[in-house]
């Protein structure tokens, strides 16, 4: 962290991937079985923190992962992320329906973008409405811990955001994986609790 004061209208929750194909048990992982207790879990530890954002004036963003609709409706597809969920199938994470909305705990967000790979930044418009917004911190949370969030907290990183990641705001599908994740982005950028980041904020 640079130490810069940054008020809180300046400041956002950036809400990783936390759709309902992804959380609720009759999404597309939730009908698969692909699923874990501390990802299910991790809206709900969120959201005080979500509130209280709403609350002093700071900004709600949400990513989207996209399978975008190809020809047919069919989605497009990555070769590797077919391999690793063959289930993944027509109208699963389509933009427009309920399973690739942000979860109803977290809703609404202010500011929403598409994705298509595991950096929110790749190929989107999020640094685009980051600007604009005059957004220049960024408090990450979602899933999952070493995809998604790892990679957009590293390209927040260099793109000079003032970057905090959220370590019980994220989960991945094993708690190792999740811990190892969270100490390798300990160089790149700050590390709190949801409630240090409450407390920080309430005392701003």
């Amino acid at each position: 962290m640079s130490g810069r004061d940054i008020p809180i209208a300046r400041t956002a929750l950036l809400i990783c991937d936390l759709q309902n194909d992804f959380i609720h048990p009759k999404g597309t992982y939730g009908r698969a079985g692909q699923t874990a207790p501390e990802i299910a879990a991790a809206p709900g530890r969120v959201r005080p923190l979500a509130d209280l954002m709403r609350r002093k004036g700071g900004w709600i963003v949400s990513t989207h992962f996209t399978l975008v609709p190809g020809k047919g409706g069919e989605p497009i597809v990555s070769p590797h992320l077919k391999a690793l969920r063959p289930f993944l199938a027509k109208g699963d994470f389509q933009p427009g329906t309920w399973g690739h909305a942000l979860v109803e705990d977290l809703a609404p967000a202010d500011l929403s973008v598409e994705k298509v790979a595991y950096s929110a930044f790749y190929m989107t418009r999020l640094e685009w409405v980051l600007r604009k917004s005059g957004i220049e911190k960024l408090y990450v949370c979602g899933i999952v811990t070493n995809g998604g969030v790892a990679s957009t907290v590293r390209d927040a990183h260099v793109r000079d955001f003032e970057t905090i990641v959220l370590s019980d705001g994220c989960a991945a599908f094993s708690t190792h994986t999740h811990d190892v994740a969270i100490e390798a982005l300990r160089p790149v950028c700050a590390v709190m609790t949801v409630d240090e980041a409450i407390a920080s904020l309430g005392a701003s």
